[in-house]
């Protein structure tokens, strides 16, 4: 994983107060971070200021693991 993804990681663990070791690529988002559809705004805003990619709510249709979370970042940071 990149340094941004890493800085992701620690950022969400913080932002969610989760146990860093749980965000693991094949772990659930929504039921790690406990995720409420006004959550979906706080990581919207924690992605930006973290990485510098801005998402949109509806960027998340689909994503359901870290690791397709993780990927949907990269690709945009590219």
């Amino acid at each position: 994983m990149t340094n941004v993804i890493e800085e992701l990681k620690v950022a969400l663990a913080e932002e969610f107060e989760v146990e860093i070791d749980d965000i693991q690529p094949d772990s659930d988002l929504v039921a790690v971070l406990d995720l409420d559809s006004l959550d979906m705004v706080d990581i919207v805003v924690l992605v930006e200021s973290v990485t510098g990619v801005k998402l949109a709510k509806t960027d998340f249709k689909g994503i359901t693991t870290f690791g397709e979370f993780f990927s949907l970042i990269e690709s945009r940071k590219a």
